[in-house]
């Protein structure tokens, strides 16, 4: 376990309201199902650039899950009414790893993309390197990390565009919504480009 893995463990231990809903995810029986994206990053920045995390800013709740037998949208939103019946609060939002390819590029465009292998090759392609990071509970109540990347954007305060997937265009547009400088003095915003 690298030091990085230990810090990152350390914050999300330390937060009673994430650890809640990583065992909710874990016992959902949702196969191989993490949470990642901008619910950790809300957490990190909060507490390392800003005043601190508060669960009630976070837009949505990511969790990823990898079942190749369930591929239609109408089994995302099983999943995340499974979600939100054992734990109402969060704004859950489940999305099967394996059926992206079935919908992606009817919803952001370009060509269409092969299907994933793993839930680990999903989030190598998330918009942002310190996005681009998931995590979850074993049956042990261990926390896994799953960071193709590495977590060195995501605790060293560094938004940068991830061209795995998203074009630039987008990444900009995702920047002006997000304003990742305002919302965490602190954080090192690199233009996209």
């Amino acid at each position: 376990m690298t030091a990085d893995e230990r810090e990152l463990r350390e914050l999300v231990r330390g937060n009673r309201w994430l650890t809640r809903a990583l065992t909710v995810v874990r016992d959902s029986g949702l196969p191989d199902a993490w949470i990642g994206a901008g619910a950790l990053r809300d957490l990190v920045w909060g507490e390392r650039y800003g005043d601190g995390f508060d669960p009630a800013t976070v837009r949505d709740v990511d969790v990823v899950f990898f079942d190749p037998t369930r591929l239609t949208r109408e089994d995302d939103d099983r999943a995340t009414a499974r979600l939100a019946a054992a734990w109402p609060q969060p704004p859950w939002e489940a999305r099967n790893q394996a059926a992206v390819h079935t919908w992606y590029a009817a919803k952001f465009g370009g060509g269409p993309i092969a299907p994933y292998r793993d839930v680990a090759e999903a989030v190598a392609t998330w918009p942002e390197y310190a996005t681009a990071v998931a995590v979850r509970l074993d049956g042990a109540d261990r926390l896994e990390v799953c960071a193709p990347y590495g977590l060195a954007d995501l605790l060293g305060g560094v938004w940068r565009h991830n061209p795995a997937r998203v074009d630039v265009a987008l990444s900009r547009r995702r920047l002006a919504r997000h304003r990742p400088a305002q919302r965490w003095p602190g954080v090192t915003v690199i233009e996209p480009g």
